[in-house]
């Protein structure tokens, strides 16, 4: 399956949080979109590795995008190096996205500026032939770069390079956002758990969430926006794309 777009970032909802929006705005304009999660996100504070899965797989429903993949790294504890690499290169030659969409280059969570470094490495990677893998089938796979990488900002602030509008969608996005129960503020979930309050469990963090896309929006004068940067400079074939 060839994908547009690939989302590629640490945890089960990295992608809910910083990105979800801007996969909505390409599904809807007819774009092949998936999703890879590095890890299951087994040392969150709340919930299970199981019950994660699941619910990153509620949340793939939400957005409707065509696949959704655990690479099943280690939580945390991976690192930058080939043997990791040569665990990504496999999914990216396998959907041979034009785009991938990875975590912030740098963030308040050390997974997620590592998962930047480590996706972005991967992607250039990827491209060299002399790295061999193979696919499911036991093929040996061809070499394939996306033609871009673009990280998003998540918990800190970082100026983007570029804000997508995200305001017809916004309240689809928190809608998967949501369907991570055991780890946002869902009271239904917290009113038959016991597990701890964690920073991102607390409903200011939600609010934290939709301010930051206010924020983004404001920036290029609509309601709701995401915001990216890029290791390249970008370049227009027209100027009538600028909102």
């Amino acid at each position: 399956m060839k994908l547009d777009i690939l989302a590629i970032t640490a945890h089960p909802d990295d992608v809910e949080l910083c990105c979800a929006g801007t996969l909505l705005t390409q599904i809807a304009l007819g774009k092949k979109v998936g999703i890879v999660d590095l890890t299951r996100g087994e040392l969150g504070t709340r919930g299970t590795p199981e019950g994660r899965l699941q619910e990153a797989q509620n949340a793939a429903r939400v957005l409707n995008v065509s696949v959704r993949e655990n690479v099943g790294l280690s939580d945390a504890f991976f690192t930058n190096s080939e043997d990791q690499q040569k665990a990504i290169i496999p999914f990216i030659r396998k959907y041979r996205p034009d785009i991938v969409i990875t975590n912030a280059i740098d963030d308040r969570h050390p997974d997620h500026g590592r998962g930047g470094r480590l996706v972005a490495d991967s992607c250039f990677y990827a491209g060299l032939r002399m790295i061999k893998t193979l696919d499911e089938k036991g093929t040996e796979q061809e070499a394939w770069r996306p033609k871009n990488v673009f990280h998003a900002i998540q918990d800190r602030y970082i100026q983007p390079d570029f804000v997508i509008d995200i305001s017809e969608v916004h309240e689809q996005k928190l809608q998967a956002i949501r369907e991570f129960k055991s780890q946002f503020h869902v009271p239904e979930y917290n009113a038959l758990s016991n597990e701890p309050q964690s920073y991102i469990s607390t409903p200011d963090f939600l609010e934290f969430i939709i301010a930051r896309a206010r924020e983004m929006g404001h920036a290029i004068g609509v309601p709701y926006g995401e915001g990216f940067t890029s290791s390249r400079m970008l370049g227009l074939k027209d100027l009538g794309v600028f909102l």
